[in-house]
């Protein structure tokens, strides 16, 4: 299957690590175009260099894709994140219609599609994506302690 393949998860990896090289929470994001399996976006996260607390790398790559793709509806899209979103995130993925969403660490305290609020499972949510969550778990989530080890 397509969500085997490494090398967007790895992309997604090596986002993370840049957001760690700029003493960012370690979460990296790609947006792959299924039908011609070409990344469209790429972020980590960027809250604080840029002041901005909207500045999670899936809001950031939801941006990226929809001005690389000339829409705000990423229906043909792939999401890959190193951490589970949060309500903010999930909602952005819901709105843009993300058709898959896979990511590598749960996050039981600001997760909020396997724990939390479970936001794509309420009825008030207008779309939810396959969901496919573990994808080179321990990868991100080494990425993660390293980061709060520093900061311990």
């Amino acid at each position: 299957m397509d969500f085997e393949k490494p090398s967007y998860m790895s992309h997604a990896l090596d986002a993370a690590g840049g957001a760690l090289n700029r003493d960012e929470i370690p979460v990296g994001a790609v947006i792959v175009h299924h039908p011609t399996g070409r990344i469209v976006a790429r972020s980590g996260n960027m809250t604080n260099s840029r002041n901005d607390p909207t500045g999670h790398a899936e809001i950031l790559a939801l941006r990226q894709a929809g001005l690389a793709l000339g829409t705000h509806r990423l229906v043909e899209c792939d999401l890959y994140v190193t951490l589970e979103p949060c309500a903010m995130c999930a909602g952005a993925i819901s709105h843009a219609r993300i058709r898959r969403l896979y990511y590598g660490a749960g996050d039981p305290k600001g997760g909020a599609v396997e724990n939390g609020v479970r936001f794509f499972q309420q009825p008030t949510c207008h779309h939810a994506p396959d969901i496919y969550p573990g994808i080179d778990e321990e990868r991100a989530a080494d990425l993660l302690r390293t980061f709060f080890r520093k900061k311990r």
